[in-house]
């Protein structure tokens, strides 16, 4: 899938969305170094610490399948005002870090502009053990 492909795929995925709270929706695409594709929407709960990003849902399902190494995240968050308001939080940078994501791919709602980054330019000196 090229760039614009994984950006409507992550839009789509954001309709999955579980977000009566918020009315944030937010949706994932994964994609293995084997070229496997996995999805994810974020899944909210009235207690927000055990709410689940839609890039974690995504990997957490890649991973769950046997991923190791992650080539590309797509994130769409399809009720941004822009795209600003669509890039992943600190906590799924770190967890796209732990399965050494090689691009991420930004985009908010339809039309939107689709921005491409490597992991390093989100979250430089990240932490590793």
């Amino acid at each position: 899938m090229n760039t614009d492909e994984l950006a409507v795929a992550a839009r789509e995925a954001a309709e999955g969305s579980y977000s009566p709270y918020s009315h944030f929706r937010v949706g994932a695409v994964v994609v293995s170094e084997d070229g496997e594709v996995f999805t994810g929407a974020n899944i909210e709960n009235a207690a927000y610490p055990v709410s689940s990003c839609a890039e974690s849902t995504a990997i957490n399902t890649a991973v769950s399948s046997g991923v190791r190494k992650i080539a590309t995240l797509a994130v769409a968050c399809i009720d941004a005002d822009d795209i600003e308001g669509a890039y992943p939080c600190g906590r799924c940078r770190q967890e796209m870090a732990e399965f050494d994501v090689g691009k991420v791919i930004v985009t908010a709602g339809e039309g939107s502009i689709v921005r491409e980054h490597t992991l390093d330019e989100l979250l430089p000196h990240r932490f590793n053990l």
